[in-house]
């Protein structure tokens, strides 16, 4: 199993990203995904996630209204869309999936949002 996050940079608060989680060495379309974040000195938080179909999703407070999770099982992809970024969204950004009750992490990727 792998996970490969790619998307992060600098950024404008105000702007936008889009971060992408490529997967592989799994059924991917038959699993849940869930995009965490850490920042430094804080612990890790969930940001989103989404059920294996993608019928249903689930968001951080903190970023409901800004941020998209979405998937595309025919490119063993999930993505997320980053709007109307803000200072504290800056951290670390991992994908991860739960298979055959083990955890996956991918590497992450970083975001800072600055001026």
């Amino acid at each position: 199993v792998q996970l490969v996050e790619s998307g992060g940079g600098l950024v404008q608060p105000g702007g936008s990203l889009r971060l992408s989680c490529a997967a592989s060495g799994f059924t991917f379309s038959s699993y849940a995904v869930t995009w965490y974040r850490q920042a430094p000195g804080k612990e890790r938080e969930l940001v989103a996630a989404i059920t294996s179909a993608g019928g249903s999703t689930n968001y951080a407070d903190s970023v409901k209204g800004r941020f998209t999770i979405s998937r595309d099982n025919a490119k063993n992809t999930v993505y997320l869309q980053m709007n109307s970024l803000k200072p504290e969204d800056t951290a670390v950004y991992y994908c991860h999936t739960l298979y055959r009750a083990m955890d996956f992490w991918g590497q992450g990727t970083q975001v800072t949002v600055s001026s």
